[in-house]
């Protein structure tokens, strides 16, 4: 089967009703009920893209043994910026489905600050055509703040007229948790325009009071909780906690003891993101759902959340449940703690290869994005007269990111690297052809010895971040970017050691996952060559231009105090 659709009610009930064979029967496996937590032993009838029988015997014009096997419902990530994984979302579609991924809530919000409707028109165009059900939130920051430079402005005249569109559902994560409590206007507009429908939140850290005056804005859902203290005030508080654990950001571990059965009908998954490599060396959801497992989570919580819960959060009453009358998103996996899928359903058409080839494509947009001026080594160059310097804080696994000071004396004017104390010099380049800024800092956490990296992934502005021990790598990394339409560059002495080039918008790849995963596998290497010791330096790199997330960054406009909000002298 490579295409199912939506079939007449008639059909609906007599195949229910086991009155005329189900278009497709599932036979012998046992489905996990997330309403009683039983392990069931049932025929399951598909008719079209619908879940049309369970709890019975049906005979179908095809049938599938899967005997020994564990039937769920598909697992819905609910939070993820698709571009982050560097691929298209075809490509996406292909790499993760099969994993048992039948939904994903994006947030474009990556391509939307390159391109802006011209982006999110791109991903709705694609959504289209994919066999997982990708549900699209309308970008709520572009820009995130005023203090970087991006590629485009979405204001809520610009959003408001795609918001009945059947693939969005509502307002994608707000970042700017500060303007809504300064009350911006710009903020406030967009606020407004989408009162009554699901707002997706972004407050990491915001606790108390002012969480209050947050939520009660309208904000529904939350994903940035780093600790089980966080997470349940804001649950007691209404929302719903998206559980997250990405390539960068990692929050499962400290999260595990919310997920409870109790907690489990008000908690969701989310990767926010995983990229290609990530995603086969551990997994995406599944790998989730094996880790709270293996944390000692219940089963029951652990599926719920990865579906039926995270239906209900955003609305989507069609799904989350092996039930009828739902769309007949199914994983059939070996074991509820190894989620494995041998198969998997995404509305009633099986995830093969028969299946990816029968969907039409999409073209690709925001081709030459990259469109900074050449640098040179003395573009680098940090003047001050003050020894006591500023520096941006790597904690592994997190991107909230420590506002720490050192005595960098300067020599001859300049304050230089100092890989002895692991720290680098960073810079972030605009890209976009809008003003030409560049903003110079110091990062500490690499590990780096020599060498430069650089990425056009630099959240969420997206212009040029480079870091680097040697001016005149960081030079050739950012000036190659612009050479290869954007993506990831490794130099060292003068040479290009690895690169991935990421001509849609400088963050996706026109090439098979499996390809820019091999790819990510030789940065990776060539990274360990320059001394880097963080396991994903390049969206770690990306996480430190994002003025949204606490407590230093550094962006065009220069380095960003986030608790004040404001741009450094």
């Amino acid at each position: 089967m490579t295409v199912a659709t939506q079939r007449p009610l008639p059909e609906l009930i007599d195949q229910g009703r086991g009155l005329v064979p189900a278009d497709l029967v599932l036979k012998g496996g046992r489905v996990f009920d997330l309403i009683t937590g039983e392990m069931v032993e049932t025929d399951v009838a598909i008719c079209g893209d619908t879940i049309v029988g369970t709890f019975g015997t049906y005979a179908g014009r095809r049938e599938i043994d899967v005997a020994g096997k564990v039937l769920v419902p598909g697992f819905i990530d609910t939070h993820l910026h698709i571009e982050s994984s560097c691929v298209t979302p075809h490509e996406f579609d292909r790499c993760v489905t099969p994993r048992g991924v039948t939904t994903a809530i994006c947030d474009p919000h990556e391509i939307a600050n390159v391109c802006g409707l011209t982006g999110i028109h791109y991903f709705l165009d694609s959504a289209a055509q994919t066999l997982m059900d990708i549900r699209v939130q309308l970008s709520s920051c572009v820009p995130s703040t005023h203090m970087e430079t991006a590629g485009a402005r979405l204001e809520a005249g610009d959003l408001v007229p795609l918001m009945h569109h059947p693939k969005v559902i509502g307002l994608a994560e707000f970042m700017n948790f500060p303007g809504v409590l300064m009350k911006d206007q710009g903020c406030l507009a967009k606020l407004e325009a989408f009162r009554g429908r699901h707002i997706d939140g972004h407050a990491p850290l915001l606790r108390g009071l002012d969480l209050n005056g947050y939520i009660a804005a309208g904000i529904r859902t939350e994903h940035e909780a780093t600790t089980a203290e966080e997470a349940l005030e804001k649950l007691r508080k209404g929302m719903r906690v998206l559980i997250r654990e990405g390539s960068v950001s990692k929050d499962l571990h400290a999260l595990a003891p919310v997920l409870t059965e109790r907690h489990s009908p008000y908690l969701c998954l989310c990767t926010d993101d995983r990229n290609p490599l990530d995603i086969a060396e551990h997994g995406h959801l599944d790998h989730m759902i094996r880790t709270a497992i293996g944390l000692g989570c219940p089963p029951l919580a652990v599926y719920r959340a990865a579906s039926l819960s995270a239906a209900e959060a955003f609305g989507l009453k069609d799904r989350g449940l092996i039930a009828p009358g739902k769309r007949a998103d199914i994983a059939v996996i070996d074991s509820l703690e190894g989620c494995h899928a041998a198969m998997v359903f995404a509305g009633g058409v099986l995830a093969d290869d028969a299946g990816f080839a029968a969907r039409k494509g999409t073209e690709p947009v925001a081709r030459a994005s990259v469109k900074a001026p050449k640098v040179g080594p003395q573009d680098f160059r940090t003047a001050g007269n003050r020894a006591e310097t500023p520096v941006i804080g790597i904690l592994p696994g997190k991107i909230i990111t420590p506002h720490l000071s050192f005595d960098i004396p300067p020599v001859d004017g300049d304050k230089r690297p100092d890989p002895a104390r692991d720290l680098m010099k960073i810079a972030v380049i605009e890209r976009h052809g809008k003003n030409g800024n560049r903003a110079t800092g110091f990062v500490q956490g690499f590990g780096m010895k020599a060498g430069a990296i650089a990425s056009t992934v630099c959240h969420d502005h997206h212009n040029i971040a480079v870091v680097g021990a040697d001016y005149a790598d960081m030079a050739l990394a950012a000036n190659r970017l612009g050479e290869i339409e954007g993506g990831f560059v490794v130099t060292r002495g003068g040479k290009v050691l690895a690169e991935l080039a990421l001509p849609v918008a400088g963050l996706m790849s026109l090439r098979p996952f499996e390809e820019v995963r091999e790819a990510l596998v030789a940065l990776r290497a060539a990274a360990r060559e320059l001394g880097v010791t963080l396991e994903e330096p390049f969206l770690q790199l990306a996480f430190l231009a994002l003025p949204v997330i606490p407590h230093l960054k550094i962006t065009d406009h220069g380095m960003v105090d986030v608790d004040r909000f404001e741009v450094l002298p």
